[in-house]
């Protein structure tokens, strides 16, 4: 098979590549130097050039021929206003290029961009990165001692980053170094929030658009907000503040009034102006954590803030600007709430372009241990006392942790108080059994209390909303979010049949755990494949 022949696509050089008389061949010009190098043969030239310097371009076309006169030279007119208007310089190049018709199989490319005006330079660097023109860029330089006939040096540049190994590495450090800063450095085995964070990384350095944070309380949505702020305030994305906001102790007037401010007077006890989160939040990035809890009115505000940057505060007839970045946080399904019209639909469309669901710790069973290593060297930090588990504790507490028996229903915060109380009553710096038992009772005794003294309300009630789940007796309330926490721990529905079943089943001739446990959901209009989403 024959070798591609080498075309070069480049601008004539109205300074560089001008000469008259026969001391131009005692000059480097760049265009020319392109057919004098013995290792690269060009095939064709296409010289674009603007209409008032054709007799230059004709020039510069002969002397290519009297030097290569294998190269054939096609002169291509662009008629320009002005070289140095972007718009209009790219918009003639992206026609050209688009009306070219490139023979990738036959014929290589080569962008030269050491001529041109700089506009034109950049343009050309943009249609070969964006593989309208199939090739690579092709860079030329003087000699170091300037001779006749000298071609000087040329370095082609391909800008397919995959080939250039150092880069990519570089750039896959940079990535998981970003990804690990997220994670506070935790050294996390979750595949599924793994992947999660993997994605989050990318959305939080390549977008400005709000992001959807949902999760249990303690899941640590509020952590991963302040995480992603401090990744874009380190890259200069961000100038301002991380303002954080907890919607559910916002209400009535003071729910409005907090988030976009007022006017003195604006109500009763309004004694003075106050500037409101959003635009505290000017420049900066903004957590409105449990965004569900907003009214309706709240919410339509809202949007208008999200969408068009400013908003009017409370009592005030003027428009006040605010241009923040919005990470919201809730442990609800907004879906049935906007179908229950408690969540305005127009909102969670607006904030639901990138939406990550953060798995409880019992979910992540796998990230138990390094987090209690995370846990443990933040501890030695902030009281300058270092704690260690022997062998025997460590292996008894994560057996513990991991089991159908932890529920963590506060999640991280559980878990932190927990090391906490380890670390601090541990003699010498050694965590052992007897400490590691008592800290067990006192898990169980925490969790049968909290679930004794009111109904659950987390992922139960957001699956079948707030009417449903109210028209429940307690009785079922409990039952079904012990159900659901099983599940959640599950791999497939006979996994969680089997746990749940555990007794029963040994009593069966026939054993079909996961249609007991199938038609156990449908009793509540719920589905395997709705509760592991």
């Amino acid at each position: 098979m024959a070798s591609p022949q080498t075309v070069v696509i480049g601008f004539l050089g109205s300074q560089l590549d001008a000469g008259q008389g026969a001391g131009r061949w005692e000059k480097w010009r760049p265009t020319i130097s392109l057919v004098q190098h013995e290792d690269m043969a060009v095939q064709r030239l296409e010289l674009l050039h603007s209409p008032h310097h054709r007799s230059l371009a004709e020039l510069v076309a002969a002397d290519v021929r009297t030097v290569s006169p294998e190269t054939t030279v096609n002169l291509v007119e662009m008629p320009l206003k002005d070289p140095w208007d972007f718009g209009e310089v790219y918009a003639a190049l992206y026609d050209w290029v688009r009306a070219y018709r490139f023979e990738p199989e036959r014929e290589r490319y080569w962008v030269h961009i050491t001529t041109g005006t700089h506009v034109a330079q950049i343009c050309m660097y943009l249609l070969a990165e964006a593989r309208l023109v199939p090739g690579v860029l092709v860079q030329t330089s003087p000699p170091r001692k300037q001779r006749a006939g000298n071609p000087g040096s040329y370095a082609l540049i391909d800008l397919d980053l995959s080939k250039y190994d150092q880069i990519a590495q570089r750039f896959e450090r940079a990535h998981a170094d970003a990804v690990s800063f997220l994670k506070s450095g935790i050294a996390t085995q979750s595949p599924r929030f793994n992947a999660l964070i993997d994605e989050v990384e990318r959305v939080a350095v390549r977008s400005k658009a709000p992001v959807l944070l949902i999760g249990p309380t303690g899941a640590g949505k509020s952590h991963l907000a302040r995480r992603m702020y401090e990744l874009k305030k380190a890259r200069h994305q961000l100038a301002g503040p991380f303002v954080e906001v907890n919607c559910a102790t916002l209400r009535g007037d003071g729910a409005a009034s907090a988030l976009f401010g007022h006017k003195k007077g604006a109500y009763t006890g309004a004694a003075g102006e106050r500037a409101g989160y959003l635009r505290t939040a000017h420049q900066g990035l903004l957590f409105l954590d449990e965004i569900g809890e907003l009214g309706l009115d709240e919410q339509a505000m809202l949007l208008k803030a999200i969408e068009e940057k400013r908003f009017y505060p409370m009592g005030s007839d003027q428009e006040v600007e605010s241009d923040f970045q919005l990470v919201a946080g809730t442990h609800r399904d907004l879906r049935a709430e906007v179908a229950a019209g408690r969540f305005r639909d127009d909102l969670f469309a607006r904030i639901n372009l990138w939406t990550y669901t953060l798995p409880g710790l019992a979910e992540r069973s796998e990230d138990i241990a390094p987090n209690i290593e995370h846990l443990l060297q933040l501890h030695a930090r902030e009281n300058g006392q270092a704690a260690r588990f022997n062998v025997e504790a460590r292996e008894r507490y994560l057996r513990f942790a991991r089991s159908a028996e932890a529920i963590w229903r506060g999640n991280f915060r559980d878990l932190s108080a927990s090391i906490t109380r380890l670390a601090t009553l541990a003699e010498g710096g050694r965590i052992g059994l007897e400490l590691v038992e008592a800290e067990i009772e006192r898990l169980r005794w925490l969790w049968r209390r909290e679930e004794a003294g009111a109904p659950p309300s987390g992922r139960a009630e957001a699956l079948l909303g707030r009417e449903a789940w109210a028209a429940l007796d307690h009785f079922e309330q409990l039952q079904l979010d012990a159900v659901l926490t099983v599940c959640a721990k599950a791999t497939s529905l006979s996994e969680a049949g089997r746990a749940l079943f555990n007794v029963s089943r040994t009593q069966r001739s026939v054993v079909n755990d996961a249609d007991r446990l199938r038609k156990y959901l449908a009793r509540y209009e719920l589905s395997w494949e709705r509760i592991s989403a």
